[in-house]
């Protein structure tokens, strides 16, 4: 990320942690210090509300009813698919596709384009840094289409090594997947380069953004990606609901992931004729009153806007990284010049959990393991690692505290 200059008019920390209800927890006697922000991102009261009035004031299918209340829940569902399209500058609001979250959104470009493009011997690239629904997607299909899986490796720092990517390209590669920002380390990765390097051979590329789009600006036009998928809950919206992002002629190319409800135009025991898109996709009854709050949670982070958001926490993270590098005995895991949102460390001769578990006797949230990033903490020769990450309400004296927290940890078990 580029330093820039934030909008303090609009950025008044007091002001926006006071949008946050849950940040004024007590946690065993302390005030709650939320650090587990790349797990899920707290909800400003308008996403609640959001929610709240939903079920209160306009609970009905979407679709298919004439009623007052079916047309009003279709058009706010529907307002919150072109919220989603401009927040990420897609060409139309027909190539935005409503999931479970990331994972569904892989799960169905894995399946659905994957199996159709995929032939015995053909290659799919992913990177070493893949959360494992990542990964695991791919070698499902993998398995079933007799592909090859082929991994990117990274540098010690956890940088992604690019010019192997260039050497594992091959006329056999038919799909690149990978993370824009890995929930382990932080790295952005340069995505630019390698959409450009697999376009240059006609390949396709997915972008994991699930820890993209709430740190910093994401143009799928600018991109020019071929899908990207994210999920609600990081981003400052509810749960269960997700996004795929696909160009339309790769969408309208593809068969339907699942058969049900609104996915069809017509339906006879002979034969099935699907929806247009981007209804072929979303079959059943979607989580409405999700889809809506994710339209509000938009709304919060462009009242904010993402670029200050983006300014401010490359400004906690510089500040909390030189915090704790201060303290003997810390390894940072991850330590790319161009990171943003987490800090992974470990502690020597204490195991993650310990670490995890003291900190929240003093009011600190944080994430220890291996963060659905097992082949990734192989590489680095580790089981586990604590994760400090940042969100747009965290504070400068929430790296302070989280830093007494770990000289504390270290004198009980030193």
């Amino acid at each position: 990320m580029k330093p820039g200059i934030i909008n303090k008019a609009i950025y008044d920390i007091d002001k926006i942690r006071k949008d946050f209800p849950i940040l004024k927890t007590i946690v065993h006697g302390k005030p709650l210090c939320y650090l587990d922000n790349a797990a899920t991102t707290q909800k400003p009261k308008s996403v609640i509300d959001s929610d709240v009035n939903y079920y209160s004031n306009l609970n009905s299918n979407i679709h298919r009813g004439v009623h007052f209340l079916s047309e009003a829940s279709t058009k706010a569902y529907e307002d919150a698919r072109i919220k989603v399209q401009k927040f990420i500058n897609a060409t139309s609001e027909k190539e935005i596709i409503f999931t479970r979250g990331t994972t569904e959104s892989i799960n169905l470009a894995a399946q659905s384009f994957g199996r159709s493009i995929l032939e015995e011997g053909d290659e799919i690239i992913i990177s070493t840094m893949e959360h494992h629904s990542n990964i695991v997607p791919w070698q499902l299909i993998a398995a079933e289409k007799k592909a090859v899986i082929k991994v990117i490796p990274i540098t010690d720092k956890g940088d992604l090594i690019i010019d192997e990517y260039k050497k594992l390209l091959s006329p056999r590669t038919k799909f690149v997947s990978v993370v824009y920002v890995s929930n382990s380390l932080g790295t952005i990765n340069d995505v630019e380069t390698i959409i450009t390097l697999a376009h240059e051979q006609n390949v396709p590329v997915l972008l994991d953004a699930a820890q993209a789009v709430n740190h910093l600006p994401v143009d799928v036009q600018k991109l020019d990606c071929d899908f990207l998928a994210f999920s609600g809950h990081k981003l400052y919206g509810p749960t269960g609901i997700g996004v795929l992002y696909g160009k339309s002629h790769y969408l309208e190319s593809m068969p339907p992931y699942q058969g049900g409800g609104d996915m069809i135009s017509k339906v006879t025991f002979e034969k099935t004729t699907f929806n247009s898109l981007p209804y072929k996709f979303e079959a059943g009854t979607s989580n409405i009153a999700g889809t809506i709050g994710l339209g509000a949670a938009i709304d919060y982070v462009n009242s904010i806007g993402i670029e200050n958001i983006a300014i401010h926490e490359r400004e906690l993270l510089e500040y909390a990284t030189e915090e704790l590098l201060k303290i003997n005995g810390l390894r940072i895991i991850g330590q790319s010049d161009n990171k943003c949102g987490l800090i992974s460390f470990i502690l020597d001769g204490i195991h993650p959990h310990d670490v995890g578990t003291f900190l929240d006797f003093e009011g600190i949230a944080i994430r220890t393991g291996h963060h659905c990033t097992q082949p990734l903490m192989d590489r680095f020769g580790i089981p586990a690692t604590s994760r400090a990450s940042f969100a747009l309400y965290n504070t400068k004296q929430e790296a302070d505290i989280i830093a007494a927290g770990i000289k504390k940890v270290i004198e009980v078990f030193k």
